[in-house]
């Protein structure tokens, strides 16, 4: 299993969309929380599973939620480049790849 490592921006992402569904509705940011510890651990463990987004950029989608996880494999890690909304600004993280 690869570890995993979130660039700031994209932790930042996940924490905003935790705190957005939390005040959504009682319990929805945990929820939200544990469906983005399954998706990663999952990325952990087989991270070549999931498809080419572009490049060397994969997408793991969230189940419940219109987000996805963008990732690239490094040799040593598994590098979170964004958890993104599906339906706004498409393209935004493209910035973060190189970074990443």
């Amino acid at each position: 299993m690869k570890p995993i490592i979130f660039l700031p921006e994209a932790e930042q992402e996940m924490l905003e969309a935790a705190q957005y569904y939390q005040e959504q509705a009682s319990g929805l940011g945990y929820d939200f929380l544990l469906e983005i510890e399954r998706a990663v651990h999952s990325i952990a463990q087989s991270p070549h599973t999931w498809p080419v987004l572009e490049g060397e950029l994969r997408r793991r989608l969230i189940r419940r939620f219109p987000l996805g996880i963008l990732y690239r494999i490094a040799p040593e890690a598994v590098v979170i480049i964004a958890v993104a909304h599906l339906r706004k600004q498409p393209g935004y993280w493209r910035k973060r790849i190189k970074q990443g």
